[in-house]
């Protein structure tokens, strides 16, 4: 109420907003300061002006009203039923395959929610393009953006049972890298290589025979079922839609290194409650604890 009278200019005013007694107001005010033991205000018939003591309890009065609004908010969030719209970004296999079966299962929860999905494998301006939420592959480079590890994504070698038939199953690295091989490739990225682990844990490079290369996994996986190429693939390929008894692993004792973990990507950490539900639904459908991609790949 203090802080309504100084902002308003008058008593009057003040006491107009909260549709109570000028009187009333008055007296709230004159109990606030018999409560303190300090005049805030200086008052005339027609005016008032702050006192020292005044002036800085106005101070202290704005911080104590914004923590209120700001907890206030923050305990709604926990209340309210989410709705309005909600624009994520994501690369189209992680999109296609991981955020449309809890987008789905999300809206029947949350129909008031409207939900925006932009697929596109480069990396945007998530801010400059008003997006709400990203889920990206590999690590965050804006440092003004927050990022969340939702899983590991690790990798492994695959080709078909068809494909070990007509080549022969590797039993070296060296061997295998006279096979034939897809890589993934894209305007930015050139995969032609595949880093490992020796026998002493020292970190080695191999060069790929690649005879096959796209920016799609879809295109990439169909290639490997052609049973004419083998491909380094990282495990999250391995979604609900992939069947892993189609495959064989190669090389399953060398061990790789990790291909780039999924992050969720935002761009502050007060998000609001349709943001912050659908980031819980996106981890618990990914898992917490062990990717569900583990669970499906090659064994």
């Amino acid at each position: 109420m203090l802080l309504e009278v100084v902002e308003q200019g008058s008593f009057s005013k003040a006491a107009e907003l909260r549709n109570i007694d000028r009187s009333a107001f008055s007296k709230q005010i004159t109990k606030l300061e018999e409560d303190l033991g300090v005049r805030l205000l200086n008052r005339t018939t027609r005016s008032f002006s702050l006192t020292a003591a005044g002036a800085e309890m106005v101070k202290k009065a704005k911080e104590l009203r914004y923590l209120l609004n700001d907890t206030v908010k923050l305990a709604s969030n926990y209340h309210l039923e989410p709705k309005g719209l909600l624009r994520i970004t994501s690369s189209s296999f992680v999109g296609n395959h991981y955020l449309m079966p809890v987008i789905n299962s999300f809206q029947k929860r949350y129909p008031q929610v409207q939900i925006e999905l932009s697929l596109d494998d480069r990396v945007i301006d998530m801010i400059a393009d008003g997006f709400d939420l990203a889920f990206r592959v590999g690590e965050l480079k804006d440092s003004s953006l927050v990022a969340r590890k939702l899983a590991e994504n690790k990798r492994i070698i695959i080709a078909t049972p068809k494909f070990v038939e007509a080549f022969g199953a590797p039993e070296t690295v060296e061997e295998l890298a006279d096979l034939p091989a897809v890589t993934y490739h894209n305007k930015h990225i050139a995969v032609d290589t595949f880093s490992y682990f020796d026998a002493n844990g020292n970190r080695q490079e191999q060069i790929i025979n690649s005879v096959f290369r796209s920016n799609d996994a879809e295109a990439l996986m169909a290639k490997v079922r052609s049973h004419t190429a083998y491909m380094v693939v990282p495990t999250f390929f391995f979604s609900d839609r992939m069947n892993p008894e189609e495959f064989v692993r190669l090389l399953p004792d060398i061990e790789l290194e990790n291909f780039n973990a999924i992050y969720a990507v935002y761009p502050h950490r007060d998000l609001p409650v349709r943001t912050r539900l659908f980031l819980d639904a996106a981890r618990n459908y990914i898992g917490e604890t062990e990717p569900r991609w583990e669970r499906r790949a090659p064994s």
